[in-house]
């Protein structure tokens, strides 16, 4: 595993390559190079003053004779906990809130339209430790509690679509527990929200503690900058999730995570960036930066020597396009705001060059999968 002081694949490339090779070599491994964005003075000014890395690139796509361009812009952001975990909870989540306003005005001076949030940004990802107190006080109303109270007035003022992934309390049934992304309208409008549809089970990952799978399917967003959907860190693994939403109508897919250098960097770079291909569409993979350290020891249950972190989070949040285009990372070890911007008419475009939806076999798999959901199921293997 690549040390946390390992900054960036990318940044390793430029250093070590010479540019005829470093140009191949970036063509093998992004694909066809993007633009990068020119972006105020201002903004890189005031991200440098405050400590976040910020990268901006471009998609494009052809020109058509009857479709203007459909331009759109989203930001990408990573961060750490801005205080220990064991820090009283009102605190932890102010500073995360102070750390994402000021991360937000850079992104407004950027020309963003929707931006969206690490998983459960507002607090350590204590999930690990399998404590109920004091994690489940981070966890608020996906209505009207104080983070979404916060991202109504920054999706007003900045005239953005906030997409802000929390650990929701949901007070009207039974005061339950989910991994929630609300969704709110550049009106400040709530939109609505969805939730994690896949629990892992993996290491350190003990989320069934807290909260179960979604019960919401698969929805899509509206928005007026484009039509969105939220597929919760773990659910990446799963293609057919990706699937769902696309059938959906969704033309950008975001996957606000949080993921570990042993566990899972040599899937990151390859899962999200498929799925565009597969699908059809933009997708916008998240995922935090830093190790949080723990009060008190926990085990995996895999006989580990108990200990107080999961490990390091690896940052490196990019963006794919549907024809397998996909920006450089972020960095491995600093915050980060990621602009790009996409025309959305490569949606329909690549769908039609590739025919995946045309030539899909979709009432055929429903109906395998549904004999193979059955307990009395036998597979069909043919023997001598």
């Amino acid at each position: 595993m690549a040390s946390p002081e390992f900054l960036s694949l990318e940044q390793s490339l430029e250093e070590n390559l010479p540019p005829a090779d470093l140009s191949n070599v970036r063509r093998i491994l992004f694909g066809r190079e993007t633009r990068k964005l020119d972006l105020p003075p201002s903004a890189l000014v005031a991200a440098s003053q405050r400590d976040f890395e910020l990268l901006a690139f471009a998609f494009e796509a052809s020109k058509e004779q009857l479709r203007p361009a459909r331009p759109v812009r989203v930001g990408l952001v990573q961060n750490r906990i801005r205080l220990p975990p064991d820090a009283p909870v009102s605190e932890q989540v102010g500073a995360l809130h102070g750390r994402i306003v000021e991360i937000l005005e850079v992104a407004a001076q950027c020309g963003v339209n929707i931006v969206c949030f690490q998983e459960a940004w507002t607090m350590p990802f204590a999930f690990c430790t399998r404590e109920k107190l004091p994690w489940t006080e981070f966890a608020e109303s996906a209505e009207d509690g104080p983070t979404t109270r916060l991202c109504q007035k920054l999706a007003k003022t900045h005239n953005m679509v906030v997409v802000s992934p929390i650990l929701e309390r949901d007070e009207a049934h039974g005061d339950v527990l989910w991994n929630t992304a609300v969704v709110i309208s550049n009106s400040g409008a709530v939109l609505g929200k969805t939730r994690k549809n896949h629990i892992p089970r993996v290491g350190d990952f003990n989320e069934a503690t807290y909260y179960m799978e979604s019960t919401l399917g698969h929805p899509v967003f509206q928005t007026s900058f484009g039509r969105i959907a939220v597929n919760i860190c773990y659910g990446r693994h799963h293609p057919l999730n990706w699937l769902m939403y696309s059938l959906n109508g969704a033309e950008i897919i975001f996957n606000p995570s949080a993921t570990i250098g042993e566990l899972s960097e040599a899937l990151w770079p390859i899962e999200a960036r498929n799925a565009a291909i597969a699908n059809h569409c933009f997708t916008c993979a998240i995922n935090r930066v830093g190790v949080e350290h723990f009060p008190r020891e926990f085990t995996s249950g895999d006989g580990k020597p108990a200990h107080c972190d999961f490990g390091y989070f690896y940052g490196s949040s990019y963006v794919s396009a549907p024809d397998g285009r996909r920006t450089p990372g972020l960095s491995r070890t600093r915050d980060g705001l990621l602009v790009a911007q996409l025309d959305l008419n490569l949606c329909r475009q690549m769908g039609d060059l590739w025919n995946f939806k045309m030539t899909g076999r979709y009432a055929m798999y429903a109906e395998e999968l549904a004999k193979a959901s059955q307990p009395d199921y036998r597979p069909h293997v043919i023997k001598e």
